[in-house]
């Protein structure tokens, strides 16, 4: 089986989906009828902007979103995919991707989101973290046990989660977590702490958008980010979008569902490769767990 993952935050770079633009009619398409649904030309930032006018938010978000969904057209009829997940806002283009919405109106809701997100990062100073070589609870425990805002906000493998909050809280639990043993701490160069409360005022501004958005049945199970678990029902699909703003991204959860389910193959539809390789990771990790439950039976 067949597994299609959409990147999130963090995948752009300049030029991104220049080459599709100008070497496939139906990703040209796409990309055009785009800058007439935003109002702008997102495809000249995209194109020829620079590394920091790609970081922000209004512009990342419906950026990294295009470059997936005119990948996914550009294959046409044979993109048949088993399952699909997407890492934060590449949930909207894993939506799209199944069928869940059509690709215009899930770019109408990455706008809203983005924009949503973009007013609630200038709130309050805040930022995130990726954290590496400590279980994935001690990490959990740790920003919970802290008086600061600061939460584990996404678990994309065995051994790297990234936190999530006020500048202050993020800097103090980088300090604990060294202390208690991690490998490395590394403040990220984000607009915001996604995945926290500090989003509250952009999930309930989202939330209104996709209460009235129309969500159809996906072509095949969705994978989550609020459970990592496939979903096919529309309306826990909508919940647990809007869930998704202030709730970690349980990748890991996620990955390891997919390989149980059957996937053999994953495929990563969007700028990078980051998500191929955190499920190449995590499914080796699975195997070894299962390998050793299996000789510990044996004896």
């Amino acid at each position: 089986m067949k597994a299609y993952l959409f990147p999130g935050q963090g995948s752009q770079f300049p030029g991104m989906a220049k080459d599709l633009y100008d070497n496939n009619s139906i990703a040209r398409e796409v990309l055009d009828k785009a800058n007439d649904i935003l109002g702008f030309r997102i495809t000249d930032t995209m194109f020829s902007g620079t590394e920091e006018d790609l970081k922000q938010t209004n512009i990342t978000q419906p950026a990294i979103y295009l470059h997936s969904i005119a990948l996914v057209k550009a294959v046409g009829d044979s993109f048949r995919p088993d399952m699909v997940a997407g890492h934060s806002l590449g949930e909207f283009s894993a939506l799209a991707a199944a069928g869940v919405l059509g690709w215009e109106d899930a770019l109408r809701l990455v706008s809203i989101r983005a924009n949503a997100m973009q007013k609630a990062c200038e709130l309050q100073p805040s930022t995130m973290a990726a954290i590496l070589g400590l279980p994935d609870d001690v990490v959990d425990n740790i920003c919970k046990a802290l008086d600061e805002l600061v939460v584990a906000a996404n678990f994309n493998s065995p051994g790297q989660v990234v936190i999530s909050g006020t500048i202050e809280g993020v800097n103090k639990a980088c300090e604990v977590l060294k202390a208690e043993g991690a490998k490395r701490a590394i403040v990220l160069q984000v607009g915001g702490a996604f995945h926290s409360p500090l989003m509250e005022p952009a999930r309930a501004e989202l939330a209104q958008a996709i209460n009235e958005a129309a969500f159809n049945k996906p072509i095949c199970p969705i994978y989550q980010n609020v459970t990592g678990m496939a979903v096919n029902n529309p309306e826990d699909i909508k919940q647990n979008l809007i869930a998704q703003l202030t709730a970690p991204v349980r990748w890991t959860s996620t990955i390891n569902n997919m390989f149980i389910d059957g996937a053999i193959t994953f495929v990563e539809a969007g700028p990078g490769k980051v998500l191929s390789g955190l499920a190449k990771k995590i499914v080796k990790e699975a195997i070894v767990e299962s390998l050793e439950l299996s000789a510990e039976k044996a004896e």
